[in-house]
């Protein structure tokens, strides 16, 4: 029976998911033993006090929130298998749960390109991992659409500080931002900043500032004000996968490893983005009714009979608004909301295609197969591994 140490924050949704994952497996496994390390001993008793408190306790392994420093090789010399959540920076010596950031930044990018936005923004902080990869992940899809994006970075003096903002220049940078604009926060914690500093500050969500986080913390989500809109993660699979690379490191001795990548699932959208950003009325009201009637067998005619404009005359000024023409628009959202649904559900690739208007099952089945690059059980199978 393995002794696992966790230092964790236990108050954080995406640990909570991360220990869901770990729990599972043990229950498969196990049965380990855990103890629950509290982070302050992270401060007050740093890298050699843990590892004496692992030696006393003979711990077989530990999951844990780490600083970068040079101690960590006192744990690795000392044989103690060690799995690192990087909340500050990715470890070299030891393998990491870390995240498909870059992936996620993209995401948002297109999230908000699909609701025709021109002016974009980030919130975050420059020296933290997760969120700096972010940053980099949705400017590049920003830029790559011809875009530029408006930056502000958070700047803290400690990582546990992260739920505090001061408002002041938080709110001038806000004012000063062309409106409307989409904003991608680093996380929901940083997404609840944006949202309380604009109602200090006048400024309305989502008709001047569609907010976005990361996490979907459903908390943290429905406590702001309007609700935030959130990319999920899939920490749960997350926790398992590392807790099956931790049994691997304890059987067969620290050898070669891979981090163990979190990958985002879907965007969750609440009132804080629950917006179209364009001034062409036209292309707002296209957009509003494709979205509304996605979950039929929506085609572009039905779409061209919304707007007094010839087909020719939409899709020209619908492409140059969103990127996209507007049966690429439909057939990636399509793609999308079968997504969600195939991860939420449990109804079979038939109903679900039933359930959105389309009578051919075959058919979205391929469509899908081309944009995610594999079928849709496939899918859900490897989206449900590991839980």
């Amino acid at each position: 029976m393995y002794k696992i140490i966790l230092l964790i924050d236990f108050a954080e949704e995406y640990s909570k998911d991360l220990l869901k994952g770990i729990s599972k497996y043990s229950s498969e496994y196990g049965p380990w033993i855990f103890c629950r390390m509290p982070l302050f001993h992270r401060e007050t008793i740093g890298l050699e006090g843990i590892l004496q408190w692992a030696l006393e306790w003979e711990a077989d392994g530990i999951i844990g929130q780490l600083y970068n420093d040079k101690d960590i090789e006192k744990i690795v010399q000392a044989g103690i298998p060690v799995i690192a959540q990087d909340f500050k920076e990715r470890f070299t010596e030891i393998p990491n749960i870390t995240g498909a950031y870059h992936e996620t930044g993209v995401l948002a990018a297109e999230y908000f390109l699909k609701k025709g936005f021109t002016h974009f923004a980030f919130y975050g902080f420059g020296d933290i991992v997760w969120s700096r990869e972010r940053a980099e992940g949705f400017e590049s899809r920003i830029r790559r659409a011809g875009y530029q994006v408006h930056s502000f970075e958070n700047t803290m003096e400690s990582a546990s500080e992260l739920w505090y903002y001061r408002p002041s220049s938080l709110s001038q940078w806000l004012k000063s931002l062309p409106k409307p604009i989409a904003l991608m926060a680093c996380d929901d914690n940083q997404g609840q900043h944006i949202t309380e500093a604009c109602r200090l500050s006048g400024i309305r969500i989502p008709e001047e500032v569609a907010v976005l986080g990361v996490d979907n913390d459903v908390m943290l989500c429905e406590l702001s004000d309007p609700p935030l809109s959130s990319i999920a993660l899939d920490a749960e699979k997350g926790g398992y996968d590392a807790a099956r690379l931790l049994d691997y490191m304890i059987r067969n001795g620290i050898a070669e490893y891979q981090d163990i990548v979190v990958k985002p699932t879907q965007i969750v959208t609440r009132q804080s983005t629950d917006i179209y950003a364009t001034h062409d009325h036209h292309i707002a009201s296209s957009l509003k009714y494709i979205h509304q009637n996605i979950e039929r067998n929506l085609s572009v005619e039905d779409v061209v009979k919304q707007v007094p404009l010839s087909r020719r005359s939409l899709e020209k000024r619908f492409q140059d608004i969103t990127g996209y023409p507007i049966y690429k628009y439909i057939y990636n959202l399509r793609i999308e909301k079968f997504t969600q649904k195939l991860l939420e559900t449990d109804m079979t690739v038939f109903e679900i295609a039933l359930d959105m208007g389309l009578n051919d099952s075959k058919n979205i089945a391929r469509q899908f197969r081309q944009v995610k690059g594999c079928n849709p059980i496939e899918y859900r199978n490897r989206y449900l591994a590991g839980r």
